[in-house]
């Protein structure tokens, strides 16, 4: 029973059920290789030993994908992510997959997608190897374990002003053009509104009911006379509102129409979670309070909310101005007296006598 350096990382060499088993601890630090040595001597006296299994990543996947769309409702984005994960890692063993390797792909992509997509892909792994972990697949650390995460620009909001809207509008098909509206709008989710069945909708009351699906609560929608002309023309042959002219089939993707309007309309990229972006600022911009804000978007926490507040420049320089306004006509300073010599003096507030 011993352990070995090989590269980075230390392996351990010991004998279970008269077999000799080399495994790697997942570490570079020797004391925590020596804890690991000695949990797989305890598992072998108390005959409680499973020899690791050499599982390969695609493996793992096609067991994890089955999981994900019973447990996740983002199991489609997890497919994206795992394609340029595969993509640049390889259909590898588990144990050959290590921190240094992870973090050589977050170098690699960074260059092409933003931080939070590859922090997106990147978890998507470390949640895989605790899964392989939890199904006994995989006896080793988690190579994602101390991998920090990119920072992410949290505050980088891209709006679209009201000329880009319209240019936009302009170029893009009828379908495509109500979508646009109904979600500058209303500030919806693109899932939100791609889900939304007829059920959901109260035209009476004017408004729609729709349940958040970051936190599964219920949130109320309330419709202004433009998004409630967009329902009006919608087909209500069918359980979604919004569904394909062409047949009638509920809408899943709308970005190549998208891009295709973009191009056309000469603007620069514009991706349809914009226009929820673009709620959120014009309401803070037009006076809205942050909180009611957060209420109408439907952020769980209001420091999701305040992401947009430094956007609103424009408009705290129009509350400081009107200080100023109020302030047209009142005495903005004091008036200066003559003394007894016809000298103008400062003059000098009473002060009211004590006793």
């Amino acid at each position: 029973m011993a352990l070995r350096l090989r590269g980075q990382k230390w392996y351990a060499d010991y004998y279970a059920n008269g077999e000799r088993v080399v495994e790697c601890t997942g570490t570079a630090n020797r004391r925590e290789a020596e804890k690991f040595l000695a949990l797989r001597i305890s598992e072998v006296q108390r005959d409680v030993f499973v020899k690791p299994v050499q599982v390969l990543l695609h493996e793992l996947w096609e067991r994890y994908l089955p999981y994900a769309k019973t447990h996740k409702r983002s199991w489609k984005r997890d497919e994206q992510l795992y394609a340029n994960l595969i993509g640049f890692l390889g259909s590898v063993k588990l144990g050959a997959i290590t921190q240094a390797r992870v973090e050589e792909y977050q170098e690699h992509r960074v260059t092409r997608v933003a931080p939070a997509t590859v922090n997106r892909e990147v978890a998507l792994l470390k949640h895989m190897f605790n899964m392989a972990e939890r199904w006994g697949v995989y006896r080793g650390a988690n190579p994602v374990r101390f991998v920090k995460f990119l920072a992410e620009d949290n505050l980088k909001c891209e709006t679209l002003s009201e000329k880009e809207e319209e240019r936009l509008l302009a170029a893009a098909p009828p379908y495509l053009k109500d979508l646009v509206v109904f979600a500058v709008n209303t500030g919806l989710r693109r899932s939100d509104v791609f889900n939304l069945k007829w059920e959901d909708v109260d035209i009476e009351k004017k408004h729609l009911t729709i349940v958040v699906r970051k936190n599964r609560k219920p949130q109320t929608v309330f419709l202004n006379p433009i998004a409630l002309e967009v329902v009006a023309r919608q087909r209500q042959d069918g359980p979604r509102v919004f569904t394909n002219p062409m047949t009638g089939e509920p809408i899943k993707c709308v970005r190549g129409g998208l891009d295709a309007a973009v191009k056309r309309a000469g603007l620069k990229k514009i991706t349809f979670h914009m226009f929820r972006h673009t709620v959120a600022t014009r309401l803070l911009e037009n006076g809205a309070d942050i909180v009611t804000v957060k209420e109408i978007m439907g952020h769980a926490n209001i420091n999701t909310t305040l992401r947009y507040a430094h956007t609103s420049a424009e408009r705290q320089r129009r509350m400081i101005e009107k200080l100023s306004e109020r302030s047209e006509g009142k005495v903005r300073a004091m008036p200066k007296a003559a003394d007894d010599n016809g000298n103008k003096t400062v003059a000098t507030i009473p002060q009211k006598k004590v006793g």
